[in-house]
């Protein structure tokens, strides 16, 4: 095997293994009580369903605080948001700024229940990643609609919609997702501080 190809599966293997599925995270929970599990969804996401005993740190919070933050994590650090996108965001910032062994839920809350783990549920509101559907193709539908009763002007809209999804798939950001978060009913559940969040992790 050449070089090349040994450092390309070197580098996938160290990718893998910063994954972890709901399975493997609940056996993990019940045998290492003090694993850290980050929750990286808005606020009112982890009310509707969070992991017992996960800290609710919401991407952009992380984001301004990754130096502070990787500063007061150890070892065993489980990263997690719905689906996995934002976790391995933030995952990324926390180890460019030196985390060491952080690793990725590629599962979500539910998940975690069905493999037998505690989960805390409330108030019900829809995963931004599904929001984030709903709205883009109910814009796309209403742009091709208009755009034939009204006016064809009215395309540009769906078209508009397609290439933010494409420049959200390679650039791995989501606009649209960031605006729906000001949503009234994304505001449910009150932001933690920064502060709170350390004191929090200190005990």
């Amino acid at each position: 095997m050449s070089p090349a190809a040994t450092a390309e599966t070197t580098k996938s293997t160290a990718e893998t293994a910063k994954t972890i599925d709901a399975q493997t995270l609940t056996t993990l929970l019940a045998e290492s009580p003090n694993l850290t599990v980050i929750d990286v969804r808005n606020p009112a996401e982890f009310e509707s369903a969070h992991i017992a005993g996960a800290h609710n740190i919401p991407l952009p919070l992380l984001s301004a605080h990754t130096v502070e933050l990787t500063a007061r994590l150890q070892d065993g650090v489980v990263l997690m948001c719905q689906s996995g996108v934002r976790a391995k965001q933030a995952q990324e910032r926390l180890a460019a700024a030196g985390l060491q062994g952080g690793q990725v839920l590629t599962d979500s809350a539910a998940d975690v229940e069905k493999a037998g783990g505690s989960v805390v549920r409330g108030r019900q509101v829809w995963d931004m990643e599904r929001q984030v559907r709903f709205a883009a193709g109910s814009l796309v539908g209403l742009g091709l609609l208009a755009g034939r009763i009204a006016s064809p002007k009215f395309r540009v809209l769906a078209g508009g919609i397609s290439g933010g999804l494409v420049f959200s798939a390679l650039s791995n950001t989501c606009a649209m997702g960031k605006a729906l978060a000001y949503l009234p009913w994304n505001q449910g559940a009150s932001e933690p501080s920064w502060e709170e969040i350390q004191a929090k992790l200190d005990r």
